[in-house]
């Protein structure tokens, strides 16, 4: 068998395979996980702040406490109860191998509560992750497993719902049979950008990223206006979609783009990992982002984009427009779930022009950082650490370095990992250094704590943006006032004591509450700045309680409250 066989059978197998891998996904496995009907404010794959969304958010009727239903037999493998992220959050493992993710959650069943709670009180922590075994809470289908809720990050009540693969790889919960969504509408399209991708290619007689006009038509399809081009071009789009019974505006699935009838480009939000997530900022417009505050997705792909959501794709999608070309046409197709199209047509004429616009020159800069080799910089009090692939593409870095500050570059331009700023803190004394920290400072002056690690000459942060970064100091501690109570106060009929905290400079680090010297538990709600206990743990017990309050910020000043309450036990 001559090798160019062997390649063909080798290509026919994979493919053979992955065709049965598709097939084998069950599509009436899982049940879904609420019982009223279900309505969607986010879907599979939208294109988020520095993330792709790994499931669907299903709305609540703007209220917590609907009833959260395993969507399959197995058994809680994962518990996570923090303040941010997830909030509480709840992961099933199936027998079949995949998980289940029920997120945003306002508390669990009575016998997980009962197991987190008893966590949470021996480590004196409200924030906690568990690893039950398979054998200590098993559920089976349509259990009722926790309460929907507004927990964490969550901007509204409703459940985030995913379904992982064996690696932990987050799936398109549609591809399961989800198929409740009423969904007639085609996607809607808002804008068409087309982009010069060389110094030699033009649109129009320009060299720059330009808005392309289209005109609806009776179907409801685009055409655009022809454009002149001319060498590597490629295109961006504005879309979203929308179900029948919301007026949300969710994440597209699937684009493609046809060349004079042929394929040359393919996107569909299927399946990705966590690690790919970040380079969403490679798929998007990162610039008109930041400027327009408006998502391009391009339709094509750029260097050090390794994201695995492109299919049928022909060289990057890029299209090559040379002096031997025809006129050509290209069509984007763009298409949800249920296989509602909207496509755009665009007529190019290929159309070499000597006198395009004058191309933006690239400023040169002392700060000449690579994309695969790591940088280092350094001036006065002040350095920069770039790690291999934190950058795109090789660039000329605009930093200015004054005192203990530095403005990092321009916050268009995407950082893919972390790079790390450090700041000589050698001249203060160590009283003032416990309450130094390092802030981002945003263009209009607002500032804001980033994570700070303080070794004894020299402070240093990790920062995932570019930005201006300075020292502050800050030397006023958190504030602590009851919410539903005075001091002396009554709270037998109370099922819940609640204290607001605050710190307008760094933020709350930690809290810490005792009931006569014994610890209580308190979940705290940073959308709200709300501490809350919840009488039902029962670990008061006692008609007169001391109740003490500490507050810390995340350079060390420190709040105390104390206040005296009664309470009968029924």
């Amino acid at each position: 068998m001559n090798y160019k066989i062997k390649l063909s059978v080798i290509a026919l197998m994979l493919c053979s395979f992955f065709i049965t891998k598709a097939q084998d996904i069950p599509k009436d496995y899982f049940s879904k996980p609420l019982e009223i009907p279900i309505l969607l404010s986010g879907t599979f794959g939208e294109l988020r702040s520095n993330h792709f969304h790994a499931g669907l958010d299903i709305k609540t009727k703007g209220r917590v406490g609907f009833p959260v239903k395993a969507s399959a037999e197995g058994y809680i493998g994962r518990i996570k109860v923090q303040h941010f992220g997830y909030g509480k959050v709840l992961y099933v493992y199936h027998p079949n191998g995949y998980q289940t993710v029920y997120a945003h959650l306002n508390e669990f069943n009575d016998e997980i509560e009962a197991f987190v709670k008893k966590q949470q009180y021996k480590k004196e922590s409200y924030e906690i992750e568990l690893f039950p075994d398979e054998n200590q809470l098993k559920v089976s289908q349509d259990d009722i497993i926790a309460f929907s809720g507004n927990s964490g990050s969550s901007g509204g009540p409703h459940l985030h719902f995913e379904i992982r693969d064996h690696k932990s790889r987050p799936m398109n919960p549609f591809l399961f049979g989800f198929e409740e969504v009423e969904d007639t509408k085609s996607p809607r399209i808002v804008r068409l950008h087309v982009y010069p991708l060389s110094r030699e290619a033009h649109v129009n007689n320009k060299n720059k990223r330009q808005q392309i006009r289209l005109v609806q038509q009776d179907d409801g399809n685009y055409i655009s206006e022809t454009i002149e081009a001319f060498g590597k071009i490629g295109f961006g789009i504005d879309a979203y979609d929308q179900f029948d019974l919301s007026y949300n505006k969710n994440g597209i699935y699937a684009v493609e783009t046809k060349l004079n009838g042929n394929l040359i480009f393919e996107t569909t939000f299927n399946k990705f990992s966590f690690y790919e997530s970040r380079y969403i900022n490679r798929m998007i417009d990162f610039e008109y982002l930041k400027v327009n505050k408006r998502k391009i997705q391009k339709l094509y792909i750029e260097p050090n984009n390794p994201l695995g959501f492109y299919e049928n794709v022909v060289d990057d999608g890029i299209i090559n427009l040379n002096k031997d070309s025809i006129n050509h046409k290209v069509e984007i197709e763009i298409r949800d779930f249920k296989n509602n199209v909207r496509k755009i047509t665009i007529p190019i004429k290929t159309e070499f022009s000597e006198s395009i616009e004058a191309l933006d020159t690239i400023a040169e800069t002392p700060y000449y950082a690579k994309a695969n080799e790591a940088s280092a910089f350094e001036k006065g009090k002040v350095d920069i650490y770039i790690p291999k692939g934190a950058l795109y593409d090789d660039a000329y870095l605009d930093i200015d370095f004054e005192g203990l500050s530095v403005d990092f570059d321009n916050y268009t331009r995407p950082l893919h990992k972390s790079a790390t700023i450090g700041f000589d803190v050698s001249e203060y004394n160590d009283e003032d250094k416990s309450q130094l920290y390092i802030a981002r400072v945003l263009p209009w002056g607002t500032k804001y704590y980033v994570s700070t690690y303080k070794q004894r000459e020299r402070f240093t942060t990790k920062v995932n943006q570019f930005g201006k970064y300075e020292l502050h100091s800050d030397t006023e501690p958190p504030t602590i006032e009851p919410k539903n109570f005075t001091d002396k106060k009554w709270m037998s009929n109370y099922r819940y004591l609640k204290l607001e905290i605050d710190d307008e400079d760094t933020g709350i680090d930690s809290y810490r509450a005792t009931v006569n010297g014994e610890f209580i538990l308190m979940e705290y709600d940073y959308k709200t700045n709300t501490l809350t206990h919840d009488f039902n743990d029962g670990v008061v017990t006692d008609t007169k309680n001391k109740l003490k309050v500490v507050v810390t910020d995340k350079v060390g000043n420190t709040a105390i409250f104390e206040a005296e309450f009664f309470r009968k036990n029924k």
